[in-house]
């Protein structure tokens, strides 16, 4: 087991929370909550060492050059591939703004 730390740069805090996905169904969970403002800061507990680089292309690429709220991201990842986590992450963030 891993866990990894990334942080990119955020608006103000987000007005409410999600959860997304289930990691038992081999699947993975994402949690969305509000977080400091200016910071969106995600933590990733995954399976597969050795995962870091892969996750940290993923998540410049979703969250690089927008402009999110400022939230708090806890990813639990079952060996999940990077379609369904970058599925997963949108479906949070799309619960977050109709929610």
């Amino acid at each position: 087991m891993e866990t990894l730390s990334f942080r990119f740069s955020a608006g103000q805090p987000a007005q409410g929370r999600a959860l997304v996905g289930c990691v038992g169904s081999g699947d993975l969970e994402v949690m969305l909550e509000p977080g400091q403002a200016g910071i969106l800061a995600i933590q990733v507990v995954t399976s597969v060492n050795g995962s870091a680089p892969r996750w940290q292309l993923l998540l410049e690429r979703m969250f690089g050059e927008q402009q999110l709220p400022a939230l708090n991201i806890a990813i639990h990842d079952f060996g999940a591939t990077p379609g369904v986590v970058r599925l997963r992450l949108e479906q949070g963030l799309e619960e977050l703004d109709h929610g």
